[in-house]
């Protein structure tokens, strides 16, 4: 499918159960498309890919609560941050702004946002493209098949962060533009995607208030839904990609997936790691328009 234009993307706030909530949007025609990002990023992680698409589809991408530019209300007080308050969020989104069915492109932990969604309200969730989901190895099931000492370290860590004081200034060490450059050259494939706007537009959230907080809830957030879980209830058609190089989910593990009777096809992006849409948008824009040109 020849990529002809791109699209001006326009930036609007949605207020969610009295939460400010930012989201991008572009394209006017076609089935709606909402991207949902992973952890850490904001719907800027899809700048390369929401002007493209928005070539054949109504495009429309969300920071979810906590993160980004949308809300960031303290941890336990007036909200969850879990699975199903983000797949709730992104289904009354769909009610609220789009304003009917739509297709969920999710990247690392907002593909188990988008099949939390579905389960939810199937209605709603016409098909899921999933890119290098979290395979959510510090869950409380997944750590209890490991040695003890593994499982240990893991929860001695949590309970340490636990410490709002050690936590803060974990945190500090994290949020600097060089440590930032260094984890994104690992869990990238093709490293010259890794450039000085990729850290920033992933660092400057990090600096709004309530982040540090929102971090530290999910490093601990050890419960809740697997993807494993929610693929066994999908009823809608899955299209799950994922980079050969990941370093942080392994492609030999993601492809068990397509052994679920929901997904319809599993494709293997060669020499591309954690977040395929932004290493090789020219790769993956493509896919995702001959995926969406069925519905």
């Amino acid at each position: 499918m020849p990529l002809t234009q791109t699209h001006p993307v326009s930036i609007h706030t949605w207020h969610w159960r009295g939460f400010p909530i930012r989201y991008q949007q572009a394209g006017e025609t076609g089935v709606p498309m909402l991207l949902v990002h992973g952890f850490g990023a904001s719907s800027d992680h899809w700048r390369k890919n929401i002007p493209v698409l928005a070539d054949t589809n109504r495009v429309f991408a969300i920071d979810l609560l906590g993160f980004g530019y949308s809300a960031k209300p303290t941890p336990g007080e007036a909200i969850q941050y879990t699975f199903d308050t983000w797949g709730q969020q992104l289904l009354d989104f769909c009610r609220e702004v789009i304003g009917g069915p739509v297709l969920l492109v999710g990247n690392s932990i907002g593909c188990v946002a988008a099949l939390q969604a579905a389960v939810l309200e199937p209605e709603w969730v016409r098909g899921v493209a999933m890119l290098d989901c979290s395979l959510r190895m510090l869950h409380d099931r997944k750590r209890a098949t490991l040695p003890w000492y593994r499982r240990f370290g893991s929860v001695w860590l949590q309970q340490v962060l636990g410490n709002r004081a050690i936590g803060q200034f974990f945190f500090s060490q994290i949020a600097q533009p060089k440590t930032v450059r260094k984890v994104l050259l690992q869990a990238y494939g093709r490293k010259d995607a890794v450039t000085d706007e990729l850290v920033d537009l992933l660092l400057k959230p990090a600096f709004e208030p309530g982040a540090v907080d929102v971090f530290l809830a999910f490093i601990r957030y050890s419960q809740g839904p697997l993807a494993e879980d929610l693929l066994s209830q999908v009823t809608c058609p899955v299209l799950v990609l994922w980079g050969t190089e990941d370093p942080w989910e392994p492609i030999a593990l993601g492809r068990e997936f397509a052994n679920y009777p929901c997904v319809q096809d599993f494709i293997p992006l060669d020499g591309l790691g954690h977040c395929p849409q932004d290493e090789a948008p020219e790769v993956v824009n493509p896919i995702l328009q001959r995926w969406a040109a069925v519905f």
